[in-house]
């Protein structure tokens, strides 16, 4: 019964698969020998590949969430370039507009200054040779006379017909037959006679009252600033009558004779007219109220409803250029210019101002009162009395 230890045979008999395994030979290399590495070192071997494809695909993955996050900064950077060119092109295709309307208009005064300068050597000549005419004078009084008389009849006609200066022409004419008047020559009298008729074709013109509508002008550009445009439009305090109180609490008893009466002739109690009297009153406020609810008001021009500040500043501005250039071709006698601005500027408070108002309506009328005057009143010519002169001058 004791326990033996077993013998190399019985060893052989229990694990006959152990004794018959065939031994490890190590595996061949790459280079043709055999690698001494343990199964457990390639399983290490093959783990560190993996872990370091798994860095290498994290790495990529890295670089490429950078290119993609890089692509979309620049992306959103081109389009915010792209906008602000946009928007630096239509600012610069404004400044473009206004240079080019700046230049239109230096352009303009350049030939006004141009003209004007020419006028004034015209004129510069014209002292120089009456200058030189003073100087050349005989003493004879008469031929002083009569040379003084032209210089200020040339001045008075150049006058007239340049600035429409009626006025300064008549009292040319005046002094200049006061100073043929001191002489009691008879040969005098055909000039006289020249000089009378001139006169009367001046006396004869229709007056154009040019300060007075000037001073109109300035005054409607004065009351500019107080128009209300239709932008700013507020809606209107009713002015309707004090609603009435309802009649609820009884008051005294009328007389039942005045009591209406129904259709059988009989006399209505007195609630009975309380009642209708409350109904009457209930009634009309409920319909004064709903007519305040809407107000339709028919507008041409819708976009002057929607002006901005700037805008609204802008058009109060544009009003008074067109007034202010009015008033420049009233003082020139431009009759052209005047009515084209007028009629701009009436165009213009018709489409952005409230017409209802009291200060447009005034603006309005004194325009009209301004359009009716008449500046194209064509000037005569001091030529019969110049001819006059110089006829006399012409003989020996």
């Amino acid at each position: 019964m004791n326990d033996l230890p077993p013998t190399s045979d019985s060893r052989q008999s229990i694990d006959p698969p152990a004794a018959k395994a065939a031994p490890i030979t190590p595996a061949p290399d790459a280079s043709g020998g055999f690698s001494s590495f343990s199964p457990a070192a390639e399983r290490r071997q093959g783990i560190s590949k993996w872990l370091l494809y798994l860095l290498l695909l994290l790495v990529l993955a890295g670089f490429a969430t950078q290119w993609w996050y890089s692509h979309q900064q620049i992306r959103m950077l081109r389009e915010e370039v792209a906008r602000r060119l946009q928007a630096g092109d239509v600012g610069n295709n404004e400044v473009r507009g206004v240079v080019k309307s700046l230049q239109e208009e230096t352009r303009e005064v350049q030939a006004k200054v141009s003209v004007l300068e020419s006028k004034q050597t015209e004129s510069q000549s014209q002292q120089l040779a009456l200058e030189q005419l003073y100087q050349d004078l005989s003493k004879n009084g008469d031929e002083w006379a009569l040379s003084e008389v032209e210089g200020v009849l040339s001045t008075a006609s150049q006058q007239l017909q340049l600035g429409g200066n009626v006025q300064g022409a008549l009292i040319a004419l005046q002094n200049a037959d006061k100073s043929l008047s001191r002489s009691d020559k008879p040969q005098f009298i055909v000039i006289r006679r020249a000089l009378a008729r001139d006169m009367d074709r001046l006396k004869a013109l229709p007056t154009v009252d040019v300060p007075g509508i000037a001073l109109r002008l300035d005054s409607v550009i004065g009351q500019i600033d107080g128009m209300p445009l239709l932008a700013d439009e507020k809606p209107i305090v009713s002015t309707a009558q004090p609603k009435k109180p309802l009649r609820l609490i009884p008051g005294p008893k009328p007389n039942n004779s005045a009591a209406p009466a129904d259709g059988s002739g009989n006399a209505k109690p007195d609630w009975l007219l309380r009642v209708e009297d409350a109904w009457q009153s209930l009634t009309a406020e409920m319909w004064s109220d709903i007519q305040q609810l809407v107000r339709v008001r028919s507008v041409e021009t819708p976009e002057a409803l929607l002006l901005s500040p700037t805008q609204a500043y802008y058009a109060r501005e544009n009003l008074k250029l067109r007034l202010l250039n009015a008033r420049l071709a009233l003082l020139s006698h431009n009759e052209g210019a005047f009515r084209s601005d007028l009629l701009a500027a009436q165009d213009a408070i018709s489409k952005y101002f409230d017409t209802r108002a009291r200060q447009t309506q005034t603006a309005q009328a004194l325009i009209k009162q301004v359009q009716g005057s008449n500046l194209s009143i064509e000037m005569p010519t001091l030529s019969d009395s110049i001819s006059a002169v110089r006829n006399y001058k012409a003989k020996p």
